[in-house]
């Protein structure tokens, strides 16, 4: 189990505002703008996140990724982190650029640089071996930029260890994914029956076309020849 000091307070949490004394000059507008570009840049340019939930699940004995990565607007240099346990510091390390790797400065026997995320910008994960029971709690990730005026913020993981990891039932998923594919193949299976159906209703009917045209070329032809014929047989004798 880890355990040693408290998490010391402030952590990147603003602090309270200060109101002006009584009888003090009025700030211009435009030191108003620049304070207030100053304040937005140190609480919203600076951010750390632990992905996508905050809650990693981890078997007894094994070894487990624990995320966190950091944003900044104005780029960063010699930004420092630490890894804290229910108020207990577990790593601390160090950044000097966005094209370098982080490097801990100190760090718990169990607690290690996990190659994976090696090369990746902003990435400050790490690996934590062999955990226990004793090890669920509550993780925070805590970066500091000077290039920010020292602006700080932090994120909260929560891992829970179990005995074992239950598996999750996709009979639902499977029923609901195989429903819908059958529809689909039903459906392009009455369209391709339609379209089959219609090709030969189109042929046959061509063909009834040219059946009919060739009757009434032949009857044409036959009723031209019986005529001349006859014309011929009643022709007066000179």
């Amino acid at each position: 189990m880890l355990s040693g000091p408290g998490l010391p307070g402030g952590g990147g949490t603003a602090g309270p505002l200060v109101t002006p004394r009584r009888g003090a000059p009025a700030l211009e507008p435009a030191e108003w703008a620049q304070g207030g570009f100053r304040l937005c840049s140190v609480a919203l340019a600076l951010e750390v996140t632990v992905g996508k939930t905050n809650v990693v699940t981890a078997l007894n004995g094994t070894d487990v990724l624990l995320p966190c990565t950091f944003t900044t607007c104005i780029g960063f240099e010699n930004a420092l982190f630490w890894w804290f346990y229910n108020g207990t510091k577990m790593c601390e390390g160090k950044i000097k650029k966005k094209t370098t790797n982080p490097i801990l400065t100190f760090s718990h026997p169990r607690v290690e640089l996990p190659e994976l995320t090696l090369g990746k910008e902003n990435n400050i994960s790490i690996l934590l071996l062999s955990v226990d029971f004793s090890d669920s709690g509550q993780y925070f990730c805590k970066v500091k930029n000077p290039k920010e005026m020292n602006a700080q913020h932090n994120a909260t993981l929560i891992l829970n260890v179990v005995h074992e990891l239950v598996k999750v039932d996709n009979t639902l998923t499977i029923i609901i994914v195989s429903a819908v594919g059958g529809f689909f193949g039903f459906l392009i299976l009455v369209l391709l029956i339609k379209k089959c159906v219609l090709f030969i209703i189109k042929k046959t009917q061509e063909k009834k076309k040219e059946c009919l045209v060739s009757s009434s070329g032949n009857d044409n032809t036959e009723n031209g020849l019986a005529g001349s014929k006859a014309e011929q047989k009643s022709a007066p004798k000179a």
